[in-house]
């Protein structure tokens, strides 16, 4: 057959092949961005919105804590200055402690062990002492005495305890709302402890210092949802309250002070450290989040904050009417002198 072919066309040509077009490739899909979750804070352990950067501790700058340990340390230099050991007769016959310093020397060990002034003297400048303040209408002492301390001891053993606690709630929730938590427990601590102790004086900034972990703890438990330490976080904070407490039971420890301080920083905790949940944060994450949508707080939260509201203002006015009625909170609680001082073989609460 191919001679055949051959004798009637000649040679035959090949076809040439055509020029293929050219394909499209396919465009790879673009991946759709998954959702990440929030990251985990970890400088205090639990879980931060991205949005917390603006709110979060990162944002806050301490300067009322320090300002509140330097009003104390230079109110205590003004009690040293006013003391003058060295002018003033002592009933034990003791001498003036490191009497170098001047008038700025302490009262001798018998009447002062903690290194500090006489109690006539704090007496005299705001100490917290039950008939100036309600035969004498010295109000202003429930304010004044959480200024002062009864020596070098109290002071170190609280400011350094207000550093330790303060900075930290000060740098996540701002000056105002821990300046406001500082002062009305304190207010509190002052209330509590005229209520029950009215033979002695008191000073020291111990009711607001509890009502500061009174706040830590509120806030661990309205914003439980946020954490991630939720049983370690509250079994170490509750051994420190424990510990605090038991040591208040020790004479010439005015404990319905540090009671009454931590239950006031316990309510105002529930009202003003509250948190938006953790469902509500997720709103905040970059637009292409499909979570959904939850309410800023939770039923619990709201719940916590309108009871603390209606029992601290109650708290407030009973405790305040009591106090300049002249009543006697031992009188309605017979067992509650022990929550102060208990008797042991070591030591006896009168003396």
């Amino acid at each position: 057959m191919n001679g055949d072919i051959e004798n009637r066309g000649g040679r035959m040509q090949q076809p040439q092949p055509q020029p293929q077009q050219p394909q499209p490739q396919p465009q790879p899909q673009p991946q759709q961005p998954q959702p990440q979750p929030p990251p985990k804070d970890g400088r205090n352990g639990f879980l931060v919105p991205y949005v917390a950067e603006t709110e979060s501790d990162s944002e806050w700058t301490s300067w009322i804590v320090p300002m509140f340990v330097v009003a104390n340390v230079a109110m205590f230099i003004v009690v040293m200055f006013v003391n003058d050991c060295p002018k003033r007769r002592h009933p034990t016959g003791g001498s003036c402690v490191v009497s170098f310093l001047g008038r700025f020397s302490f009262e001798p060990i018998r009447e002062n062990p903690l290194f500090g002034p006489s109690s006539l003297t704090l007496l005299k400048l705001g100490a917290l002492e039950w008939n100036r303040v309600v035969h004498q209408h010295q109000g202003w002492r429930l304010i004044s005495s959480i200024w002062l301390h009864a020596g070098v001891i109290h002071l170190l053993a609280n400011m350094l305890s207000l550093l330790f606690i303060g900075i930290r709630l000060e740098q996540q929730f701002g000056f105002i709302r821990i300046g406001i938590i500082y002062l009305l427990s304190g207010f509190g601590g002052s209330i509590l402890s005229l209520l029950f102790i009215q033979n002695n004086i008191s000073v020291g900034a111990s009711g607001a210092l509890f009502g500061l972990l009174g706040a830590m703890l509120s806030e661990l438990i309205t914003n439980w949802t946020i954490y991630s330490n939720k049983a370690a976080a509250l079994f170490t904070l509750m051994m420190i309250i424990v510990i605090n407490l038991a040591i208040g039971i020790l004479p010439h420890v005015d404990n319905f002070a540090h009671i009454g301080g931590f239950l006031t920083g316990f309510f105002i905790g529930f009202i003003l450290l509250m948190r938006p949940q953790f469902g509500w944060m997720e709103q905040h994450l970059p637009p292409l989040y499909t979570g959904r949508v939850k309410s800023k707080y939770t039923l619990y939260q709201r719940i916590l904050w309108g009871v603390s509201v209606v029992l601290l203002i109650v708290g407030f006015v009973i405790g305040l009417v009591m106090l300049f009625r002249g009543k006697n909170g031992n009188d309605s609680c017979s067992w509650c002198h022990y929550l102060s001082c208990i008797s042991t073989s070591r030591w006896t609460c009168g003396s």
